[in-house]
């Protein structure tokens, strides 16, 4: 069975993520969609909140392409993530040449740690490379319209969630 793994924070999820998410499942058998906990980041939503977003929306899509999702928090190192959940490849998504320069490094760091795991880049669909969860939650905050960037249901959880 091959197993991917797609981290990130999802905070929130966007069409950007559930793009590289669609595209995946063609790649692989089980997708375990790694939500990090990431304090540091100082995320809009727990992480509760981020898990249930994220298997709301991996449904349909799973419903759709017949393949296994698995919602996975993780707080570890990356490479120990993909160790636990049995994955034998890392799914990555590239929006820009800002990207490649982190996931780059980030690569050779993995590989210096398990050489067995593999990385795979997915370019981000033309349509949603200017996607980013911290723009969209900025956007939110002051009010502005979110919904060609995420889903209604996610829609609905920013507004929620913004301060008057």
């Amino acid at each position: 069975m091959r197993i991917g793994l797609y981290p990130g924070t999802f905070d929130p999820i966007t069409l950007g993520h559930i793009d590289i998410i669609q595209r995946a499942m063609a790649l692989v058998d089980r997708l375990v969609i790694g939500v990090a906990i990431n304090r540091d980041k100082g995320p809009m939503f727990t992480l509760e909140e981020r898990v249930a977003m994220v298997e709301a929306e991996c449904r349909a899509i799973q419903a759709r392409t017949g393949g296994e999702i698995v919602v996975h928090p993780f707080e570890n190192l990356l490479i120990d993530c993909a160790r636990d959940v049995g994955a034998g490849i890392i799914i990555r998504g590239l929006r820009a040449v800002a990207d490649f320069e982190y996931e780059f490094q980030m690569v050779g760091m993995n590989r210096a740690l398990d050489a067995s795991i593999e990385t795979v880049f997915m370019m981000a669909d033309a349509r949603r490379q200017a996607i980013a969860s911290k723009l969209v939650k900025e956007i939110a905050r002051l009010g502005g319209d979110v919904s060609s960037f995420v889903t209604p249901a996610v829609t609905r959880a920013l507004t929620a969630r913004r301060k008057p």
